[in-house]
């Protein structure tokens, strides 16, 4: 077994990893969570979340003074 050959399968691993994770992100069983996480940044706060955020920012304007 010469270097060559080891190249070989390690090429033939490599493809065979690659169409795995193609094959694994676009099938139909994963297209719901995908579909949730593509609109993640369109979600508004919640009220609970507002609140911790308004509350960081006032706590981070009274140490600056």
């Amino acid at each position: 077994m010469d270097i060559n050959t080891l190249r070989g399968i390690a090429t033939i691993f490599v493809m065979l990893a690659f169409l795995g994770v193609v094959l694994w992100a676009y099938s139909s069983y994963k297209k719901k969570d995908f579909d949730e996480a593509s609109q993640l940044p369109f979600a508004d706060e919640t009220e609970s979340e507002r609140k911790a955020r308004e509350q960081k920012e006032e706590d981070a304007r009274s140490k600056k003074k």
